[in-house]
């Protein structure tokens, strides 16, 4: 072992192919007092018995970026090193069983166009010229991604470790991590500043934990969730076989669970399997175990080797080397973990790769160490961040059943809608059981049951799935139709909700939001969070409800992430904090034409346009309660929020649809606001508008104070974007044919070229087609004016159909505001 020193700048905890990446790219960007703690001897953990494929498109534009950099990365690293990565490009086919596979493959090969990756759709006799040995009787198609490859994953982490050291960062293995130690601030959140060893103290500034499927344990030492559990990953390694050779393509078969690569002239035949094997809980991992497998399980890797001789029936003749079952780690969302713990100040993860880890590496290592320099991601890292998780999500019973399930649908078709069905129900609204009593069909968002639909009587209260139009739809439209022409009440409880309060409340908003939140007590703003670069960070109502108490209203998925947002965003000696509130209360949105007239029912207070004019929030009398009425929407109708103490939350439903009963009143889900905002152009947060996204692409402006003197986060950039012009922008459009069905993520192509993506869309009864929004943007021009957005043939790619959209700056449905009322 080396001499460890006493101090380092950076302590990175694990000595794996992310902990690796992530000193090298630390060095690279000029931090190199770096030091590396590795329990064993480097990649001896669950990098050494990766699969080593590296595929390069991914399911968003963010995360196919992070891979397109692994694989330049990796291609010159050696010459870099002097030590090879095994790095071998050889492209990647993946075949369809199915129709369904199909139409998901064809979406694949349209989301190329929209990344700029090369992608081909292939027959099965092509499929069959590309990889002899396939069997094809039963194939409806294929894809081709040439720039697919593989690398070696104890070789690739070697190679990374030496360029970290070449420039000055330190590698120490056999040294056990303890403890983080922490000093407490003023400001209730400690910080890391160092690390106990089993070889004595570091101190540091920074701390990163890439322990892999040890990170939990070690999130725990300092109050760290970090949410993954390991399950057993199994494949066999077999015999050389005639005809295989190093260049072979990578073979994936969803439909048949497994993937398949050459190694050493025979092949390495993996999989997913539907029901997978979580491994022992993260607190019992033993230790040591370095470079250790798991028992052979043969009956379970039966119906992946079943599936592997059917689609490769040379396999049925071929002996088998070698029986491989690792454990890896895996998240409750199938996506990894990364960014700054909300917990702890200077504590970093990157972990829970989810059996991408190889692929991922270069540009998760990279991303981290921009993160840990600039103070904040250099990308969008929504889907992945750490913060989307909630404190509850730690419990190691919840991500055993959670992570069975995540892994199981690895290769499953990727619906758009699918809902996990493990370990719930895990946080309810309190009307919850009445909802169950209205035939609602639940999905989950950071752990809360919400109402996504209403099933009609008679039918069974499922959300089925499919690529056409779903037969949820129907019941969807019939909610819009209330709302639209009566009234509807949507249980929104899970909204996030925070409390800001303080002396110096005003002051510390005004910086931290885009929006003038100045405003006299009972108002209600729409205003962003954005971040230096003029980016979104979070998208929020802001209510202000005393002259030292503001109430902010967020998304459900975002509750961690928004607290510690203004927490660390509210100067030294400031006074001002912010407090979760989100389960004192419930929300129900009541909304429609009939709205008022429901809520007059109920209460002997005025809700007329003059004495409860839009964006005004104050306590009523409704029932026997009294509750907070916020009049604003995000339907597109006149409406209200009623924010109502849990306790009285039963009685407050009970009583909407008893009054309501005369004028239509019904419940209705979150695929009806769905479909509403996007008729109504309403962007969302990690949809519209992420930390890729500024007002001036998403058209929000308003929603910034730039004509005042008044400075916020962001406003410089803003200002500068605005008077550059958007690169890109947020548009609405319609689909033509009304029979075309779309779900988001599809191509947008103008006058027959790419220039963007869907970000959003659902089918609209008012308009009566698919509507939705999309980002997009000259490529050659690099600008996305008015006049190019009006001008030229727009289509989407709809699984290899074109289909013409029409397209507007302006919502498609009531662009003037017109049904919200009065003083809007």
């Amino acid at each position: 072992m080396t001499e460890l020193p006493t101090r380092a700048r950076v302590v990175v905890i694990g000595g794996g192919v992310i902990g690796c990446s992530v000193a090298y790219h630390l060095a690279h960007l000029g931090w190199t007092d770096v030091l590396v703690l590795e329990q064993g001897t480097l990649s001896c953990g669950t990098t050494w018995h990766a699969a080593g494929l590296v595929g390069q498109l991914r399911a968003s534009e963010a995360s196919t970026r992070l891979v397109q950099y692994s694989t330049d990365l990796y291609g010159r690293l050696e010459a870099e090193t002097g030590l090879g990565t095994g790095y071998r490009v050889c492209g990647g086919l993946t075949v369809a069983r199915t129709p369904d596979r199909m139409v998901q493959l064809r979406r694949t090969v349209a989301s190329a166009a929209a990344y700029d990756l090369e992608c081909e759709l292939l027959t099965p006799t092509q499929a069959h010229a590309m990889y002899p040995h396939l069997r094809t009787e039963d194939l409806v198609g294929a894809i081709w991604l040439p720039g697919d490859g593989r690398a070696n994953p104890a070789d690739l982490t070697q190679s990374l470790a030496k360029g970290a050291r070449q420039l000055g960062a330190t590698i120490a293995e056999r040294v056990r991590v303890t403890g983080i130690v922490l000093h407490e601030s003023t400001s209730g959140r400690p910080r890391a500043t160092g690390v106990r060893t089993d070889h004595g103290d570091v101190e540091a500034e920074v701390v990163v934990n890439a322990g892999g499927q040890w990170a939990k344990a070690i999130g725990e030492l300092c109050g760290v969730t970090v949410p993954l559990h390991p399950a057993e990953h199994f494949y066999v390694v077999t015999d050389q076989i005639d005809g295989v050779h190093r260049d072979l393509p990578i073979l994936r078969d969803p439909d048949g669970y497994t993937y398949i690569k050459e190694e050493v002239g025979g092949l390495l035949v993996g999989g997913f399997e539907p029901e997978a094997k979580p491994w022992v809980s993260p607190d019992q991992i033993p230790y040591p175990f370095e470079f250790q497998l798991l028992d052979e399980d043969w009956e379970h890797f039966e119906i992946l080797m079943d599936s592997a001789v059917h689609r490769l029936p040379v396999l049925a003749e071929t002996g088998i080397r070698k029986f491989y079952n690792g454990p890896e780690s895996f998240t409750p969302d199938n996506q990894f973990l990364i960014g700054e713990a909300p917990e702890v100040a200077g504590f970093y993860v990157a972990a829970g790769f989810n059996s991408v880890g190889i692929a991922s590496a270069g540009g998760a290592g990279r991303a981290l160490a921009e993160w840990i320099v600039e103070g904040e991601p250099t990308m969008d890292l929504i889907s992945a961040d750490i913060r989307r998780f909630s404190p509850q999500n730690g419990d190691n019973a919840w991500l055993r059943a959670r992570v069975g399930e995540v892994l199981g649908l690895h290769y499953a078709v990727p619906w758009p809608n699918r809902e996990l069905e493990s370990a719930r129900p895990q946080r309810v609204s309190p009307v919850h059981h009445l909802l169950v009593d209205q035939r609602a069909c639940f999905g989950a968002r950071n752990g809360w049951e919400r109402a996504n639909v209403i099933a009609p009587q008679g039918v069974p209260a499922v959300i089925d799935y499919s690529w056409e139009r779903p037969t949820w739809v129907e019941w969807c439209i019939e909610e819009q139709r209330v709302c639209r022409e009566a009234v509807a009440v949507f249980d929104q409880t899970s909204f996030s909700k925070y409390l800001v309060t303080g002396l110096d409340a005003e002051m510390a908003l005004q910086w931290i939001c885009s929006a003038d939140v100045g405003v006299p007590v009972g108002r209600a703003v729409y205003t962003a969070m954005l971040n230096r670069h003029g980016t979104y960070e979070a998208d929020v109502t802001v209510t202000r409800l005393g002259a030292r108490e503001f109430l902010v209203v967020s998304s459900a998925a975002t509750t961690v992430r928004d607290i510690d947002w203004i927490r660390r965003h509210v100067s030294d000696g400031m006074d001002a904090t912010v407090v979760d509130q989100t389960n004192a209360y419930a929300v129900f949105g009541v909304m429609g034409p009939a709205s008022r007239a429901l809520l007059t029912a109920l209460s002997p207070d005025a809700f007329d346009d003059d004495a409860f004019p839009f964006g005004t929030s104050r306590q009523v009398r409704l029932g026997h309660a009294m509750v907070r009425a916020t009049r604003i929407t995000y339907v597109g109708e006149l409406g209200w929020e009623l924010y109502v103490p849990t306790e009285l939350a039963v009685g407050v439903y009970t009583d909407l649809f008893r009054a309501g009963r005369p004028l239509g009143v019904a419940p209705a889900g979150y695929y009806a606001i769905e479909a509403m905002r996007l008729e109504k152009g309403h962007r969302a947060f990690a949809r519209e508008l992420t930390t890729d996204t500024g007002p001036v692409e998403a058209g929000l402006t308003f929603a910034c104070k730039l004509s005042t003197g008044t400075d916020f986060l962001g406003r410089a950039a803003v200002e500068q974007a605005r008077a550059a012009g958007p690169r890109r922008r947020i548009i609405s459009f319609t689909a033509t044919d009304p029979t075309a069905y779309l779900w988001g993520g599809e191509l947008v192509l103008r006058d027959g070229e790419p220039v963007g993506q869907v970000t959003s869309a659902a089918y609209g009864n008012a308009v009566g087609r698919s509507v939705g929004l999309a980002l997009v943007g000259d490529r050659l021009a690099g600008t996305a004016t008015a006049a190019w957005v009006r001008s030229g043939g727009w289509q989407v790619d709809l699984a290899g159909q074109r289909v013409p959209i029409e397209v507007g700056l302006r919502a498609p449905f009531d662009p003037d505001g017109l049904r919200l009322g009065r003083n809007v």
